[in-house]
């Protein structure tokens, strides 16, 4: 009776109140009792609202206003035995108990709920549900029972999100919510009777995602004169590396150019690439003329994209702490962003808003009027949680957070986990898990701010590179060229009194590192910061001016500082005749050589410090991130293919010739 009870009013609220005219079946505040464990089993966790209890009752204030956010996860269908508890598993399970029957439907989806602050970056998992199939009226169901579970222990519900999916809009509608461009109603009532409302997101990553469908569907985006066009974006993506800058004085053409290069980890919506197109328009470039209306576009998502990810205190401008009671800085913004929205139409002057394509700038209109709302809250306004307003906490970059540390601890390859596999490592992930701020992190080993990024790796132009040429970026990573390194310890460099060589081919490895790193990293500054570039030309990342040499990529001063640096402690290593080269002990033996050696040198990458502050204080910083992953590559050329390359050197003028294949090796002119 109780997981018919149970079952029955998450599914359907209104069919459970009117059984209770004809059946004596509980009232509904006794079925949050029933769905909670004390367990990490399926259900709302007891012990983390106990947590949470004893944090309110210190008159910690920052635990006392949250924000709640819910999203599925996908599951293997799969029936296990479990030795423990002597019974299958895989059934639907709400937290009143499995339904365990041959006739019953296997869970193919785990729901988590989760609470994070507002005001302080704390994140609580208050539990998860096994189901068949997620409605919206499931979702809206498991999210009132969380509001009253956290009401009865002193915590204030402020703000609910979910994706901007079709079940996410229906969650909205089952909790009153309207999504109506000319009347919005961005909060509802809980309970329905009271007067206490709750602000309604949509994430914002998933409506970036709508909306560059919808300009790749409509191709053409007319808005009052100006018109976004898609082709402009393509054409950016795909552009090959030009030669646009002639040879310095004293260089001939064949050995140092800049070639402007296309910054494939730049986000789509983003300053960088409004200015890359502003940029390659003045320069005269065909492709990219009357591409003002497309500029526009971009500068106001990339806008509204630094509202909605602000992480910190630390970020400046939009990006910047929100406060409580300074919301007018950002509501022109919204205003002129609502003026843009409504007022776009595609080639035969239909309104985007009233089309088929029209969720993702519903979600903007919706999360800019909820986060108008919730600044103008009296609760707020009374200065109750603190100083400022993470609005990184209304997305749902905390909840993939957090499953990134259950795909990390189900270790089920590729594949979705079993519901055993989930449990296992949910009680894994809960039982490291505090409510002290960031404490996810450690357990995740990501941070927000990458892991934002990694979730949005198809709004960048690598993506969209992929789709209209994939060829090229297979190119890229295919053809990269191996540099010729001459080794300290073999017969040959210990013959040579001139070590120009020598410091030419670590210069080229450096080359290849950066090369290497930049396909691969996923932050548009970071990948800017690899290569020796002229920056006086364009102050973007999304287009560099990249210095070559014959033809290879020159790396940035910090990128050959640590490759130097590496280079001096393998030599030193080898010259100690430890030479296991396929020891990882090995390796992490010369990681933590190159890192002493680099203690203290903080000049390197000098552009960066502003954009560490961006997200978090964490030590998986882009700073530790990028000297690591150079001191890595480095290591791996150097032990790995440096063995296999053919050597020749001649006293005289260097160039560079291709032998056994596509090796590239520095030799003399004859």
């Amino acid at each position: 009776m109780r997981r018919f009870a149970c079952l029955l009013h998450l599914r359907h609220r209104a069919a459970y109140e009117q059984l209770r005219k004809v059946f004596p079946l509980p009232h509904p505040a006794s079925l949050t009792n029933w769905l909670s464990n004390d367990a990490a089993a399926p259900g709302f966790s007891n012990g983390m609202f106990l947590q949470l209890q004893e944090k309110v009752e210190r008159g910690e204030q920052a635990y006392c206003y949250c924000a709640l956010m819910v999203q599925e996860m996908s599951l293997q269908k799969c029936q296990e035995w479990d030795r423990q508890t002597q019974h299958l598993t895989g059934f639907i399970d709400l937290g009143a108990g499995s339904l365990d029957a041959d006739e019953a439907p296997l869970a193919s989806e785990a729901v988590v709920v989760m609470a994070a602050g507002i005001s302080s970056p704390w994140k609580a998992p208050l539990g998860y549900f096994f189901v068949s199939s997620v409605t919206g009226c499931l979702l809206a169901q498991l999210l009132r029972q969380a509001i009253s579970k956290l009401n009865n222990i002193g915590v204030t519900v402020l703000a609910v999100t979910s994706g901007a999916t079709a079940c996410g809009a229906e969650t909205a509608r089952a909790l009153g919510v309207r999504i109506n461009p000319q009347r919005i109603r961005c909060a509802f009532h809980h309970p329905p009777s009271s007067t206490h409302c709750i602000a309604y997101f949509f994430d914002v990553c998933h409506a970036l995602q709508l909306i560059r469908n919808t300009l790749q569907y409509f191709q053409k985006i007319q808005w009052l004169s100006d018109t976004v066009q898609w082709q402009h974006v393509v054409e950016l993506a795909t552009l090959q590396e030009k030669k646009l800058l002639g040879p310095r004085s004293g260089h001939t053409e064949s050995e140092e150019t800049y070639q402007l290069k296309v910054n494939l980890a730049a986000q789509l919506f983003s300053e960088g690439v409004a200015d890359a197109l502003e940029h390659l328009q003045k320069l005269g470039l065909a492709s990219f003329q009357n591409c003002g209306g497309t500029v526009k576009f971009l500068r106001m998502m990339s806008a509204l994209c630094d509202v909605f990810h602000g992480r910190g205190p630390y970020g400046s401008g939009l990006k910047g702490p929100l406060l409580a009671r300074n919301y007018n800085k950002i509501s022109p913004l919204f205003h002129e962003a609502k003026r843009f929205f409504v007022t776009l139409t595609d080639s035969t002057g239909r309104y985007i808003i009233k089309s088929k394509r029209r969720l993702g700038f519903l979600s903007f209109l919706l999360n800019a009027e909820s986060l108008k709302w919730l600044c103008s809250n009296p609760v707020l306004q009374e200065g109750a949680p603190s100083h400022c307003l993470l609005t990184s906490a209304f997305s749902l970059d905390p909840l993939e957070q957090f499953f990134s540390a259950l795909r990390q601890a189900c270790s089920a390859g590729s594949g979705n986990p079993t519901c055993a596999m989930f449990q296992a490592a949910y009680r894994k992930v809960l039982a490291g898990c505090s409510l002290a701020p960031d404490t996810l992190h450690s357990t995740a080993n990501i941070s927000s701010l990458d892991l934002s990024l990694s979730h949005r790796t198809d709004l960048t132009l690598g993506s969209i590179c992929s789709q209209y040429n994939p060829a090229h970026r297979r190119m890229l990573a295919a053809e990269l060229p191996c540099a010729g390194l001459l080794l300290r310890d073999s017969p040959l460099s210990n013959a040579l009194t001139d070590l120009s060589l020598h410091k030419q081919s670590i210069t080229f490895a450096a080359g290849l590192v950066a090369e290497q790193l930049a396909s691969n990293l996923q932050c548009e500054a970071c990948v800017a910061s690899l290569f020796e570039s002229d920056r006086s030309r364009l102050r973007c990342g999304a287009v560099l001016y990249i210095k070559k040499l014959h033809g290879l990529s020159l790396p940035s001063a910090s990128v050959h500082r640590v490759a130097y640096i590496s280079e001096e402690v393998l030599s030193r290593h080898r010259q100690l005749g430890d030479d296991n080269k396929n020891s990882k002990l090995c390796y992490l033996s010369l990681e933590q050589k190159i890192f002493h050696e680099l203690l203290g040198q903080n000049h390197l990458f000098p552009s960066l410090p502003e954009h560490l502050f961006e997200g978090e204080l964490h030590p998986n910083n882009h700073y530790t991130i990028l000297v690591k992953g150079i001191a890595e590559c480095y290591l791996n050329i150097r032990t790995n293919q440096a063995q296999k390359l053919n050597f020749s050197y001649h006293c005289g003028r260097h160039r560079l010739k291709r032998v056994k294949g596509k090796h590239l090796v520095p030799i003399t002119a004859r």
